[in-house]
């Protein structure tokens, strides 16, 4: 069963992405931060090339000849995704492929819209029996 983490009160949605990937993959893991959205997809690849500049994460978006050569993927589409091991979800509803991951790490910023979403997802996966984790970033800073 897929264990899910949600990561609250995030100052920036894809600066938290980006840490949470280069973890997974320095890990050895494969990794697809998810996201429907196209300007948050430009983003995160802008954000995943930019920070840190010795510390390169390999990453493509999805649609990229290179998918499935790449540990790290940018997008919604999971097919193209080596192994299904780490899924960074930045979207406002659970994907409907969770299940194939073997974690799923659910990114909330410290809006208020945000949040009562992510509230809603963790009912979700609590009322389903998923194993579920917190961790609140704000008591990391």
């Amino acid at each position: 069963m897929t264990r899910i983490d949600f990561y609250f009160n995030a100052p920036s949605k894809a600066d938290v992405a980006r840490k949470l990937a280069a973890k997974a993959f320095n890990a050895g893991q494969n990794v697809l931060v998810y996201t429907t959205d196209e300007k948050e997809a430009r983003e995160l690849d802008t954000v995943f090339w930019t920070a840190q500049q010795l510390s390169f994460l390999p990453h493509v978006r999805c649609g990229h000849p290179l998918a499935r050569q790449t540990p790290i993927l940018i997008g919604a589409d999971p097919d193209e995704l080596a192994s299904a091991d780490i899924l960074i979800s930045l979207d406002g509803e659970p994907p409907e492929f969770f299940g194939r991951f073997q974690r799923m790490l659910e990114i909330v910023s410290t809006d208020a819209g945000d949040r009562d979403q992510a509230r809603r997802r963790f009912r979700f996966f609590k009322e389903r029996g998923y194993p579920l984790e917190t961790h609140d970033l704000a008591e990391k800073t």
